[in-house]
């Protein structure tokens, strides 16, 4: 049986606001819905695995507070197995996401509370669970020092390690080179390389500087367009699966890397590990929310099936 799915990564309580358009400084307009549910990326990508079919472990903070408790309900109705320090001080974290009525595209604030407070004395805590996963997944919310150093563990140990470098951040030299996989969006990809990412031809271009940067092999998400996957001298565009009309595009990449993990964890090739991962984004953007958008094993399967 292949390890579980470690996953480093915070939780935060989502503020969904829908409007025709975004307030200007000073404004007050009136909005068509709300809707408070579960999100931070980490989180979102457990769900996603653990509803794609994964062992998955989550590792991060808490506060004792109401958002708090709707982390760990929403991780034990998905079977995510929560590796979290809860804290009396503080608070768990919160984003408002405001999402365009019209194209259902979406702008986010994220205050990530006492995840912001993840350290490196956290990870090594938890090193043994690292070197236990098959698949190791981390993004940017959290303080890269632990990030950094949850991927060096998983990587002496021969796991396969995936960084979602999302937010975009500058790294530090190395850090790529701890990466099997990096799975960046187009705007991702821009911020680490310069490079403008329109298309799957620009996507390559940006891949293949990714790559000489230190990185194992690239995914770069493309939405509507599907991804661009260039590992060695191999490139290969994935094109999206059409699961319904778009009603969301917030957590379609935490579906797609939460998807792409599991794939990975199975001993799936790269394209199906792609493919795999896309599906499982094309049906969470039919869906309002983040973690509640996440698809079943089923669905999935039935998706790649169509």
């Amino acid at each position: 049986m292949p390890g579980p799915i470690v996953i480093l990564g915070i939780f935060v309580a989502d503020t969904a606001y829908r409007a025709p358009r975004q307030p200007r400084m000073g404004e007050t307009i009136l909005g068509e819905g709300f809707k408070l549910g579960p999100g931070g990326k980490g989180s979102n990508q457990a769900v996603a695995a653990a509803r794609a079919g994964g062992d998955v472990h989550l590792v991060s903070r808490l506060a004792r507070d109401a958002f708090g408790d709707l982390a760990l309900k929403t991780w034990a109705e998905a079977g995510v197995t929560p590796e979290v320090t809860r804290t009396d001080d503080g608070y768990t974290g919160a984003a408002y996401i405001f999402v365009e009525s019209g194209s259902g595209d979406n702008a986010i604030i994220v205050a990530p509370g006492v995840a912001g407070d993840i350290s490196e004395e956290d990870i090594d805590a938890r090193a043994d669970l690292i070197r236990s996963a098959s698949v190791f997944v981390t993004q940017l919310e959290q303080p890269l020092p632990a990030a950094i150093r949850a991927l060096q563990i998983a990587r002496e140990a021969g796991v396969t390690t995936v960084l979602n470098p999302a937010p975009a951040a500058p790294l530090p030299d190395g850090t790529l080179a701890l990466c099997d996989w990096l799975t960046p969006n187009e705007s991702e990809a821009e911020a680490l390389t310069g490079l403008p990412v329109t298309d799957p031809a620009t996507a390559e271009a940006a891949a293949r500087t990714l790559i000489l940067m230190g990185a194992g092999g690239v995914v770069v998400t493309l939405g509507a367009q599907g991804a661009m996957l260039v590992q060695g001298d191999r490139a290969v565009h994935l094109p999206a699966i059409d699961a319904g009309p778009v009603v969301e595009t917030t957590g379609a990449g935490d579906a797609f890397n939460g998807g792409f993990a599991v794939a990975l964890s199975e001993g799936r090739t790269p394209e199906e590990a792609v493919r795999f991962g896309i599906a499982t984004a094309g049906i969470s953007v039919t869906r309002p929310g983040t973690a509640p958008s996440m698809p079943s094993r089923e669905e999935i399967e039935a998706a790649l099936r169509a």
